[in-house]
């Protein structure tokens, strides 16, 4: 019986490229890369660190728990949602999730197509990322139904009544964007899963491990055919993927652009929402990748060569964010829109001030220390940034649905939005169902790509590696 990887030094990968090598570091051998990133599932005794971790983050993920449960008992007047700020917390943290998830698909697909080596050390878990942060962001457009066990309405089944979903509304139009986002990227993260899972099913010592890693490689042997097969399919995923990037979010700025109000009636909105995606996506990157290096001594593999060049991304995505800053405040002075030239001045000096300058720094001023590479090479900084980063993109997003509603055309519908306690346990549980998912990946299958790592290791080291 063939293995599922062969260490064939001479061969090519056509998917990430036969570019220059990128050298992880001296001496990596191909069954040191397999070694290393395997034993972190198969062989390191999961550490206490790990266990206490995973408590307090399922301690987080039941808390979700009970609020929807005592949301869907209660209905959504929990919430403090009220007339005339109908979206609230909940839509403020669904754009949120949606947008962390972008980088994996950004990192996967388009990096991918432009042949970019530097992706393989992050590819993996950006990829699981984003299908847990689709994960949380849709429970709240679901549970702001309000009725979420009649969610199937919302896709056009054929019935008995010919009752069909209001194909104008925003909300299907978000069930028809994050459904696709959510399956496309699972079977991209999944394809890609499979070599690598093969591996863990040849090294796994225990018959309960090897039978579920077998059914999941789904009959892997690592032949020509299964590569050739393997490849084509990866690569179409890639290119069915990187649409999405683009698209998905833009749909989800459609929800406000497609409107009357001032703050949202604006055309800029599908690229600034995409951009904001990427921006928060590759913050979350770097706050999870940062962590992950030290803990497991994955800085052979997640280099500064690929903090960098997250940074770099960071800085160019956040200068178009800005970008999208400067003409908001342009066009509602430019336009000569007296309503728009309010929501303006509101955002500026009205009541909700701090949260709209907190943004301004958070996502505009402090992220300029990135235009240094000694701040790009300082990795506990970099760190404080991205999660700068990620509190202001949530901000911007707080900023965008809230001042927009609470303040529009008539000052006698005007009205305050003041989160309640189930708003915030509702939020921290999605944060802490979106760790318990990652630590549970971490801890059952690889977190770094190994047959693509595999790939960039350069063909002397290898032979050097034979040789000892």
């Amino acid at each position: 019986m063939a293995q599922s990887n062969q260490p064939l030094a001479e061969r090519t990968d056509p998917v990430a490229g036969s570019g220059t090598p990128v050298v992880i570091a001296p001496g990596h051998t191909f069954a040191s890369v397999t070694d290393k990133i395997s034993s972190i599932v198969l062989t390191q005794r999961t550490p206490i660190g790990w266990y206490l971790a995973l408590l307090t983050a399922a301690g987080m993920a039941g808390l979700l728990l009970i609020s929807l449960s005592y949301l869907v008992v209660k209905g959504i007047g929990i919430w403090g949602n009220n007339i005339p700020v109908g979206w609230a917390f909940d839509i403020t943290n669904f754009v949120w999730w949606i947008g962390i998830g972008h980088a994996g698909t950004l990192i996967s697909a388009i990096l991918l197509l432009l042949k970019q080596t530097w992706r393989t050390s992050i590819n993996r878990f950006a990829e699981a990322m984003t299908l847990f942060a689709v994960a949380c962001a849709g429970i709240f457009p679901l549970f702001h139904t309000g009725r979420p066990w009649l969610a199937y309405w919302l896709f056009p089944i054929p019935n008995t009544m010919g009752v069909w979903p209001q194909f104008r509304s925003p909300l299907i139009w978000d069930v028809f964007a994050v459904s696709t986002y959510a399956t496309v990227s699972a079977l991209f993260w999944y394809v890609g899963l499979v070599p690598d899972v093969a591996t863990l099913r040849d090294r796994a010592k225990g018959k309960f491990a090897q039978h579920v890693y077998g059914m999941m490689s789904l009959g892997w042997r690592g032949s020509a055919r299964h590569w050739h097969r393997y490849e084509t399919a990866y690569l179409l995923l890639a290119g069915l993927s990187t649409p999405l990037v683009v698209s998905v979010h833009s749909v989800v700025s459609f929800d406000f652009a497609v409107s009357i109000l001032p703050g949202w009636h604006t055309t800029i909105f599908p690229p600034y929402f995409v951009a904001g995606a990427i921006y928060s996506g590759f913050a979350m990157v770097l706050t999870l990748a940062i962590p992950m290096r030290a803990i497991y001594g994955l800085e052979d593999f997640i280099t500064m060569r690929h903090l960098q060049n997250m940074a770099k991304v960071m800085l160019l995505t956040g200068l178009i964010v800005a970008y999208g800053y400067g003409v908001e405040a342009f066009i509602a002075w430019y336009g000569g829109n007296y309503y728009e030239g309010f929501m303006m001045l509101n955002r500026i000096n009205g009541p909700y001030w701090p949260q709209y300058w907190a943004l301004i720094f958070c996502n505009v001023i402090f992220p300029q220390l990135l235009w240094f590479k000694n701040v790009r090479m300082n990795v506990p900084l970099l760190f404080v940034i991205s999660i700068v980063v990620n509190i202001g993109m949530w901000l911007e997003r707080f900023v965008i649905i809230v001042l927009s509603l609470h303040r529009d055309f008539l000052p006698s519908s005007w009205g305050m939005f003041r989160p309640t306690f189930w708003d915030w346990t509702t939020y921290v549980g999605t944060i802490g169902l979106f760790l318990t998912l990652l630590f549970l990946f971490v801890r059952l299958l690889p977190v770094i790509s190994i047959f693509e790592m595999r790939t960039i290791v350069p063909e002397a080291k290898v032979q050097e590696g034979h040789g000892h």
